[in-house]
């Protein structure tokens, strides 16, 4: 064994490791943060402290789909921001981007990438951009409006030919006096584009004014000369297969199909213009995120609430038949908690036909199965909110190196403190030690075990290293030896 190392020795040399490797949350903090009730709080990463996730379901069920949670919190408890969380409710990844809304996995030039919105939140309504990010969580693209506008929180999809369809929001004049208002009165024109992504040139606009008038919304309008009446409120938009559009507006209670070329409606579902034979259980109310499927169906989140129209939130599957233009219940979810959602919210088909419910303003997530069973239930502290949430796969491969802090313990004790920010392949951590850079040798494997793994070892050897494996053996990163 080498020279004992003392305690000041120790902590002055980890504390040095952030200046040699360049590594945020590489210092050695005297001690744990404090963790607030709800919070996430890690020795090596004590600059990020997002809101937990607690699983309701009693257990683990082995037919839910494959993946991640990918949600982001933006309200109450906690570090605001991105989230990937596994099944356990332990978080994988965490970005500090807090004003992020709708975080997802999409495809951009054939290739998986995290996209967000962020920006300011005005009214209800966003201004801001659009983030895409690779699997070593880089930014590599960045997606604005055109024409003056800015972009809306409500919706980023990446087509299939790397175009961005997004909505905008802008202040217009029309005439409210078919509804009681003044013939010259303020009201929000909703809008949306599509972008190519690489040369931002903006190659379709859509707006609702043009093609939808105002008395078709249920939004009740205010007498107040400073109201902006939000008659429209588009929050999805959603590609048909025949290359037209689904979109879904909130205060009109209607998914629309519009043609990608002219703009025209095609048809109505739901709402006082309803093109379709609406069956029993398919009118949804103040809904969000319409979704074609390869089957036909449409999935809807009912929020069916604010005002209140039903008693509680659902996500629905609707098959839509356009020859004899009928809608039909095929499938309905709704949370155990009974509940009530006024606001966002999401329903994503699986892969494996399961149904992954995102409830918007009530901070719950869940999954079902087709049929309809509760498999999965996750629950955020109560005064949190993620826009959408959803399930995909995902392999991330961090830019940086892993973090590390440590205590100094009796005896030669080492506890080592090791976590890897959105490194998805993780399976053991190792720890070498040595009497110099180049002559290093396992003091001790760990596997894995969340997102900050702890570490116990004996030594006195005055250099230390960690280095990180995949289940098979491959090491996937190694953080360089530091001299005690």
């Amino acid at each position: 064994m080498g020279t004992r190392v003392t305690r000041r020795r120790f902590l002055t040399a980890m504390g040095a490791c952030l200046a040699l490797t360049n590594t945020v949350g590489c210092a050695l903090p005297r001690m744990s943060p404090a963790a607030a009730k709800g919070v996430w709080a890690f020795r090596s990463r004590p600059d990020i402290s997002p809101a937990t996730v607690e699983v309701t379901t009693p257990q683990a069920h082995d037919n839910t789909a494959p993946g991640y949670i990918f949600a982001a919190s933006k309200e109450g408890t906690g570090d605001h921001g991105p989230m990937i969380i596994d099944d356990r409710g332990q978080l994988v990844w965490y970005g500090k981007y807090g004003s992020a809304r709708d975080f997802k996995v999409q495809k951009y030039q054939g290739r998986p990438v995290l996209t967000w919105w962020e920006g300011l939140v005005v009214q209800g309504h966003g201004i801001g951009e659009y983030a895409i990010f690779d699997s070593s969580y880089r930014e590599i693209a960045r997606v604005r409006a055109g024409n003056g506008f800015r972009g809306d929180l409500h919706e980023f999809l990446i087509s299939p030919q790397d175009t961005a369809l997004f909505t905008a929001y802008v202040l217009a004049r029309t005439d409210l006096s078919p509804i009681g208002g003044p013939t010259y009165g303020a009201v929000w024109d909703s809008i949306f584009q599509e972008v190519d992504i690489e040369t931002g040139r903006v190659l379709f606009e859509w707006h609702s004014l043009e093609h939808v008038g105002i008395e078709e919304s249920y939004a009740e309008r205010s007498d107040d000369l400073d109201h902006i009446y939000d008659y429209f409120h588009i929050n999805s938009i959603d590609v048909d297969h025949d290359d037209n559009l689904i979109i879904s507006s909130r205060n009109t209670c209607t998914v629309y199909k519009v043609d990608r070329r002219t703009g025209e409606i095609l048809w109505r579902l739901g709402g006082k213009k309803s093109d379709f034979e609406m069956g029993p259980g398919t009118q949804s109310a103040w809904q969000h995120d319409a979704r074609r499927h390869e089957d036909g169906t449409i999935t809807i989140f009912d929020n069916g609430a604010h005002p209140k129209v039903h008693d509680q939130s659902r996500g629905i599957v609707l098959e839509v038949d356009e020859e004899k233009m009928s809608a039909t219940l095929r499938r309905e979810y709704t949370s155990p908690e009974k509940l009530l959602t006024t606001s966002q919210g999401n329903v994503q088909l699986l892969p494996n036909s399961n149904v992954f419910v995102g409830w918007g303003s009530a901070p719950f997530v869940s999954e079902f199965s087709y049929e309809g069973k509760l498999l999965f239930d996750a629950r955020f502290p109560s005064d949190c909110e993620s826009y959408r949430a959803y399930r995909f796969p995902w392999k991330g491969h961090p830019a940086d190196t892993p973090a590390v802090a440590a205590e100094f313990g009796p005896e030669d004790e080492v506890t080592l403190y090791a976590s890897w920010n959105g490194a998805t392949e993780v399976a053991i951590w190792e720890v070498l030690a040595g009497p110099r850079p180049g002559q290093l040798e396992s003091v001790g494997s760990f596997p894995r075990n969340g997102f900050e793994t702890t570490m116990l070892v004996q030594t006195s050897d005055p250099y230390i290293a960690v280095r990180v494996k995949t289940r098979s053996g491959q090491v996937l990163g190694v953080r360089a030896p530091v001299k005690l």
